[in-house]
């Protein structure tokens, strides 16, 4: 396993993270922690949950005994319930919301505490100088910023700058073959010019890349793509666009002897700005086939091949 620098930070990280949102196998508990502990015999060392999962009390039992060798993370601001202060990225809701994290965590700090989404009914300060204190409590390690526009994160490292306070050390954007121009035109130059970390998430924007749904054919029974969720409209996710991407990697694992999903995740390692790549994993199985991205690399003939199959269309998201 290759830990890489999460972006100008001394703390090592491995280049496949397990997120924890396990959308698909959250009540079955014991399910969820042999899949946690299938990454972490792999070689995974990087960890990902949030206050709104509702899985913190699994990934605590994942992790006993194993904590100090894991980077945990967890998030803040998204909504936990109905109060006024049940959301924000105000200093009240993020000194609420680490307390009730470290609790269920099972832990006396948070290697990487992000802010869910930008609050633009917080001043930045305000949200830049709980976390900081945070880091002097030792709460937490470090903090960063998920679903943040690039302004707003240039705007966070210069109010960091100015109040002489720590600032946040990497980003967690949305990231696949469908979803580029969110990242790519500025994401990525401002990681380089600020050595910010980038976890990216949905790598295989929620199966899509998987090879399993085709453009003409029902989306495969028990997944988000199968139910009537306006979050999750297959035929105007399925464009033919997406589906010539879907065919070029299956083409292209086929003459790897690869899988779609594997070839999918090696293209977004394949960008130096990403430090790793989020999975979110239902089952141990899908974390032995996502571990199988990492042992090649692709030609520039591949990496050519992809970029020009999902240039065309602006990026959308589908989480």
């Amino acid at each position: 396993m290759e830990y890489r620098n999460f972006g100008k930070a001394g703390v090592k990280v491995s280049p496949l993270c397990i997120g924890t949102a396990f959308r698909g196998s959250r009540n079955d508990e014991a399910l969820c922690v042999r899949t946690i502990h299938r990454a972490l015999d792999m070689g995974c060392n990087f960890v990902d949950c949030a206050n709104v999962y509702g899985t913190e009390t699994i990934v605590a039992k994942a992790l006993r005994g194993r904590r100090d060798d894991v980077v945990l993370t967890s998030k803040v601001h998204s909504a936990i319930g109905p109060g006024p202060n049940d959301h924000s990225s105000s200093r009240y809701h993020i000194m609420r919301e680490v307390e009730r994290s470290l609790r269920r965590l099972e832990t006396d700090h948070i290697d990487l505490y992000l802010l869910h989404n930008f609050d633009e009914a917080t001043l930045i300060d305000e949200t830049l100088r709980a976390m900081d204190d945070l880091v002097h409590q030792g709460k937490i390690r470090y903090f960063g910023a998920s679903n943040f526009q690039p302004w707003r994160i240039v705007e966070a490292l210069w109010t960091s700058d100015r109040l002489g306070i720590n600032a946040l050390i990497g980003i967690q954007p949305q990231y696949n073959l469908l979803n580029r121009t969110d990242v790519e035109p500025e994401l990525m130059p401002l990681c380089r010019q600020f050595g910010l970390g980038m976890m990216s998430y949905s790598p295989l924007a929620i199966g899509l890349l998987t090879g399993r749904f085709r453009r003409g054919q029902p989306p495969p029974p028990d997944t988000p793509w199968s139910g009537a969720s306006r979050h999750y409209n297959f035929g105007v996710a399925m464009t033919e666009q997406a589906d010539r991407i879907v065919q070029a990697l299956i083409t292209l694992g086929q003459r790897r002897d690869k899988t779609p999903a594997q070839v999918a995740i090696a293209w977004i390692l394949d960008h130096p700005e990403v430090t790793s790549v989020m999975l979110g994993p239902d089952l141990p199985e899908h974390v032995d086939d996502a571990m199988g991205a990492l042992d090649w690399k692709l030609t520039r003939e591949e990496r050519d091949e992809l970029d020009i199959v999902s240039k065309v269309e602006p990026g959308r998201r589908y989480a």
